[in-house]
């Protein structure tokens, strides 16, 4: 079975559906689910369905650490938990309106993430971006995935947020992200990195940094790039409940067919395949 060293965040996700359009300054009736998730964290979770064997690195709330592990080991995630004793958990409010999505987040713990004790690297390391804006100092970020190069591990890149990018310069991290093998950016993330607006030439641009791209377009499908060709992969239709963790559900699909030694377009089928599964549920782990 293939390993996966996952490192990034863990979330509690309230996740908020209103019935209707958000009243200002009166009630709205909505409903409303509280439940751990997180990128890097959901990642985990789809990619150890894919049967492959997954530890998750991450850091919470001290005394949240039996709550944590017990639902990461549900999903069959071995937790790898950097413990604080005075941030809490980090949490996050998404309010859900179909495919439109808005994030309130407090990363907690999750921003004094410590990567310097990770020494050994399995087939793959999956790095979620979140984790370079305001966790893992730059330089610890590029040296980590340059130690995971040396050991063989083929390193995938979550670049995690538009506005945090923008926040952060697009040319600090695209230094910073130096040696990423493939790299799953959502359309509104591969224009911030690229200035571009249409998703073949966004990942061409991208295929010109990263060996592999992955563009994911939503209800559109993906556009992937690598070697100097670009290919579009349809999406598969599905009833949209909750978009919350498609993204995730798709690079878990992509990188478990990689590690297979399947090809990228075959990967890419595949990884639509589970993004589709995930938008018919609430929150953003696999049933």
């Amino acid at each position: 079975m293939p390993k996966a060293l996952v490192v990034g965040d863990v979330i509690e996700d309230i996740l908020v559906r209103p019935h209707s359009g958000i009243r200002p300054d009166t009630d709205t009736p909505s409903t409303i689910r509280v439940s751990f998730g997180g990128s890097a964290a959901n990642f985990a979770c789809w990619l150890a369905s894919e049967k492959v064997e997954v530890e998750l690195v991450a850091r919470i709330a001290a005394f949240d650490k039996e709550r944590v592990s017990a639902d990461l080991n549900r999903y069959r995630v071995k937790p790898n938990l950097q413990l604080d004793s005075q941030l809490p958990t980090g949490s996050i409010v998404v309010l859900v309106e179909g495919q439109q999505r808005s994030f309130l987040t407090d990363r907690g713990a999750n921003a004094a993430l410590d990567v310097e004790s990770i020494t050994e690297f399995p087939e793959l390391l999956y790095l979620s971006g979140y984790s370079l804006f305001g966790s893992i100092p730059q330089q610890q970020f590029s040296q980590l995935i340059q130690r995971a190069k040396v050991a063989g591990s083929m390193v995938v890149l979550d670049p995690g947020s538009a506005g945090f990018i923008s926040d952060f310069g697009v040319g600090k991290f695209l230094s910073a992200t130096q040696g990423v093998d493939l790299i799953t950016p959502s359309l509104e993330e591969g224009r911030v990195l690229t200035g571009e607006d249409r998703p073949e030439v966004i990942a061409a641009a991208l295929a010109e940094r990263y060996p592999m791209v992955a563009l994911t377009l939503g209800e559109r499908g993906a556009v992937i790039a690598q070697d100097k060709e670009t290919i579009r992969v349809e999406a598969i239709p599905a009833d949209v409940v909750d978009a919350t963790g498609a993204g995730d559900a798709f690079a878990a699909g992509l990188v478990a067919k990689l590690l297979q030694k399947e090809s990228l377009e075959s990967a890419a089928k595949h990884a639509v395949r589970r993004g589709a599964i995930a938008v018919t549920m609430v929150g953003g782990r696999p049933s």
